[in-house]
């Protein structure tokens, strides 16, 4: 089956501005134009720019037309092995590195697992689980956003029930536990990519429409989960590396 017609202008016009043929700031053609060039229809020019408009690649300017959208930079999220070691927030170092100030907002609540929040911990549906939201901050602005979930019958009654509280808050999961006796071993990443939800875009000042990647992550201590979350990665705005051990 053939692409429809605006699929292919839109396309051809993202191609000239990933490879910079368009660049940040540049006008691209008007409707009239785009319909000469490619022997359509201004209806069907009009749903290719439509689509790019929304995609976040263009936008337009009242009385002056579409022009490409000047991105913000993009920043490094660093995924290692060995920084969970350390003492203090990977992403607080990750923004340091980059030369800006890394914070967070969070706020927990106990509230009981979902099927697959349940799957995720290998826990009953309906178990309590402390579930606290983050939104992380890079000089004030919001760069990300993650929720995590935390079994009570893991933490409850001990000083780490409330992740962001008390004599360990903000020193990560590792180190959290451990202040508790146990030892995580391993964390599993599967990272996906789907349109951001409605309270992710208001938490990030994001689009509707916007592509997040979304790292789903889980911690276990002896083979038991201890923690997982989901991290919310807006794709204009970070870039995920992997720092990964060759033995």
């Amino acid at each position: 089956m053939s692409q429809p017609v605006y699929l292919r202008i839109a396309d051809d016009l993202r191609r000239q501005i990933v490879d910079g043929r368009l660049a940040p700031g540049d006008r691209v053609p008007s409707r009239h134009e785009l319909a000469r060039e490619y022997e359509v229809s201004d209806r069907v020019a009009v749903e290719a720019v439509r689509l790019l408009s929304a995609e976040g690649y263009l936008e337009s300017r009242p009385g002056a037309g579409t022009f490409v959208r000047t991105r913000p930079t993009v920043r490094r999220l660093t995924r290692s092995w060995y920084r969970e070691d350390r003492a203090g927030s990977p992403f607080a170092a990750d923004m340091e590195a980059q030369g800006r100030a890394g914070s967070w907002r969070s706020s927990s609540e106990t509230t009981t697992a979902t099927p697959a929040i349940a799957g995720r911990l290998e826990i009953a549906e309906g178990d309590p689980v402390m579930r606290t939201r983050y939104v992380y901050l890079a000089d004030d602005e919001p760069l990300m956003v993650s929720t995590s979930w935390e079994p009570l019958a893991v933490t409850r009654g001990t000083p780490v029930m409330f992740p962001e509280e008390g004599p360990h808050a903000g020193t990560g999961v590792v180190a959290r536990m451990r202040a508790i006796g146990l030892q995580p071993t391993q964390a599993t990443e599967v990272v996906t990519a789907r349109a951001i939800l409605a309270g992710e875009a208001e938490s990030l000042s994001s689009r509707i429409g916007a592509v997040v990647m979304v790292i789903q992550r889980t911690y276990r201590s002896g083979g038991r989960p201890v923690e997982t979350a989901d991290i919310v990665v807006p794709v204009d705005r970070l870039e995920l590396a992997y720092e990964i051990p060759v033995s």
